[in-house]
């Protein structure tokens, strides 16, 4: 009897938002993201589509944050690389730490690619130091021909 009370009563908490999503719902089509809660005050009730824009929104503030998201969405992967794209191009500090966490991101074998070529580019140097992997990523984007216009569907 317990068990069962205890079971409904964690139900019940999850469906009034009490608990703290840190994933996507089971057989949803990113289930295998993850994030960690602590970063992403976001509520269990929350709806798919608005916990990827609050994820999007939180990187596009503080682009560090996707560092805490493992096999990130490609809308997610989009929102980082205008970011880099616009570190890169106004020659504004620090576009290596971003490109550094995607390279983390695509070290996972689950991640989408969101670019063609951009899993061949990361695997490519996988044996080389961080900092060698991350201006790899940032040559092989800026080589790229417009590859940030993107219309976001999402």
């Amino acid at each position: 009897m317990m068990p069962t009370l205890l079971r409904w009563l964690r139900r019940l908490s999850h469906l009034l938002g009490f608990e703290t999503a840190e994933s996507f719902p089971a057989g949803h089509l990113y289930e295998r993201t993850r994030w960690q809660g602590a970063y992403f005050d976001i509520a269990s009730d929350v709806r798919p589509e608005q916990i990827e824009q609050r994820l999007c929104d939180a990187i596009s503030n503080t682009p560090l944050v996707f560092g805490y998201i493992s096999n990130p969405t490609p809308r997610m992967q989009r929102t980082l690389l205008s970011i880099l794209e616009e570190r890169m191009r106004n020659n504004r500090g620090r576009a290596s730490e971003l490109a550094a966490l995607l390279v983390q991101a695509y070290d996972s074998p689950h991640i989408m690619e969101v670019l063609p070529g951009l899993r061949a580019a990361v695997a490519a140097t996988r044996h080389a130091d961080m900092t060698e992997r991350a201006l790899n990523l940032m040559a092989f984007l800026s080589d790229m021909q417009s590859p940030f216009d993107v219309i976001d569907l999402n």
